[in-house]
């Protein structure tokens, strides 16, 4: 399904995006290294073995930004205008390698738009769960997302 215009989303519309992602170790290497980020508990084995959780950690901001990019495809793809902005971005619980991980999204607000007529603001509430169904990050969204009319 392709994202969905701003008159057709209601307060408490919610989806469990059916995508799941495994995450490998590349995953978090390659995004660590890209992003200039040198926490050893996410590149250094021994570090990370000696650190209270006993092993590498996913980089979180690898996990918030796979959070949204799974939820795109049946919020905003094809519909957005702009993202304008991330809220209450927490991480309750990490992420290792070989969890598995989905997504779900929840619609807690809805705004007209005051400067463009033809768009409105959706604010989404996503969530992350591995395969424990614990939740890894969340996060507010706001997203400025086309009328149908438009």
């Amino acid at each position: 399904m392709a994202g969905r215009y701003f008159d057709q989303w209601q307060v408490g519309d919610r989806i469990e995006h059916e995508i799941r992602r495994t995450v490998t170790e590349t995953d978090n290497l390659l995004f660590t290294t890209m992003t200039h980020n040198p926490q050893p508990l996410h590149l250094d084995a021994v570090a990370a073995r000696e650190s209270e959780f006993g092993q590498i950690l996913v980089n979180g901001t690898f996990t918030f930004a796979l959070m949204v990019g799974l939820s795109v495809g049946e919020t905003t793809l094809g519909t957005l205008v702009a993202n304008l902005g991330y809220d209450k971005v927490a991480m309750p619980a990490p992420v290792a390698i070989g969890d598995t991980l989905r997504a779900t999204s929840e619609v807690a607000a809805l705004r007209e738009s005051k400067s463009r007529p033809e768009a409105g603001i959706v604010t989404f509430t996503h969530q992350m769960l591995n395969q424990r169904d614990e939740i890894v990050c969340r996060c507010e969204r706001s997203a400025l997302v086309r009328k149908s009319a438009a």
